[in-house]
């Protein structure tokens, strides 16, 4: 690690954050946390004087996500008033397709030492090629590296500055979804990704906010929020994140079938179940026991999720003013 890195940040006060950055980078997954981090931050930057600092990064990480995910996290930048929006993606293969890929090596490596013990190739266990909680390959492949290559262009128009460029970047991790995530500090140094060009600092803006804190920044700021929240999810991004709750997974199934049965194929051809004791075809299957009992996957309107943490007459607000604020930046529903 270059000598210039510091070990600490020099201040953990926001503000201070904000106006020692060079640049300020939000990621911006779409989902409800990162839009209410953005809009949490953007107004203080705003009431410093420093938007143009702001810079909104969405990680496209292609069909596993929801559709208009990368959309929606545009829009919700416009209507914040940021002027710069990136979209980055990683190369080659998507993350579905890098399970094969994945799969392939594993099963390489796996033949070749069973072979240096004298054992029989055929019958080599091949390691799990999914990601799972204590290999999210899928993290630093589909969204860290795109972004800091991000980071690499920032630090590039800024080298006129003759010192490491500062970059404060904003994650919208929080304590309550996790212990693991409630471990992590909500202001670090980010020594990977810092080098004697740049140095990065990771904020956490929102780590101590609770589900109830991050709607009412939502209803306050009155930013479009993805309609899968509405018809049940409980976090967005993938549409079969490998953590995700049964609920989720089996709601992604009704809304996306076809994406489920990709991943059911995908089971078929890496012969292990996408999640640890729950395969896509048991997904699928409780999936089509609720189409058949109740019809078609419900998709109530807009704010269903909101009101629930709001109550129906600030969500009823909220609409209202999601309306204005579309129809002041000549957007449509």
């Amino acid at each position: 690690m270059h000598a210039s890195v510091p070990m600490t940040p020099s201040t953990t006060v926001p503000d201070e954050l904000i106006r020692q950055a060079d640049r300020v980078a939000i990621s911006s997954s779409g989902g409800k946390d990162s839009q209410a981090m953005a809009s949490h931050i953007v107004s203080r930057a705003a009431a410093l004087e420093m938007l143009d600092k702001i810079v909104v990064v969405h990680a496209d990480l292609g069909r596993v996500e929801w559709e208009g995910t990368r959309e929606l996290a545009a829009d919700q930048a416009r209507l914040l008033g940021v002027r710069r929006f990136e979209v980055v993606q990683a190369n080659g293969a998507d993350l579905l397709d890098r399970v094969g890929i994945r799969y392939g090596k594993l099963k390489t490596k796996a033949e070749r030492e069973a072979v240096e013990r004298g054992e029989n190739p055929a019958k080599a266990k091949v390691a799990p090629a999914w990601p799972s909680s204590s290999a999210r390959w899928c993290t630093p492949d589909a969204k860290r590296g795109p972004i800091w290559a991000l980071y690499t262009r920032l630090t590039a128009e800024l080298a006129h500055l003759g010192r490491p460029v500062r970059i404060l970047e904003c994650i919208g991790q929080r304590a309550a979804e996790s212990t693991q995530r409630a471990k992590l500090a909500e202001v670090e140094i980010n020594r990977s990704a810092s080098n004697g060009r740049r140095h990065i600092t990771t904020w956490r803006p929102i780590h101590g906010w609770s589900d109830a804190r991050v709607w009412r920044e939502i209803a306050d700021s009155a930013l479009p929020y993805h309609p899968a929240y509405d018809w049940g999810n409980r976090r967005l991004s993938c549409v079969f994140c490998v953590l995700g709750c049964v609920s989720d997974l089996v709601n992604g199934a009704r809304h996306m079938p076809e994406l489920a049965a990709a991943y059911a194929e995908q089971e078929i051809a890496v012969e292990a179940d996408f999640k640890h004791g729950l395969s896509m075809a048991e997904i699928i299957r409780r999936a089509a026991e609720l189409d058949a009992e109740h019809g078609p996957a419900a998709r109530p309107p807009a704010g269903t999720a909101l009101a629930g943490y709001v109550g129906k007459s600030a969500a009823a607000l909220y609409r209202g003013r999601l309306a204005l604020l579309r129809q002041q930046y000549g957007q449509a529903a």
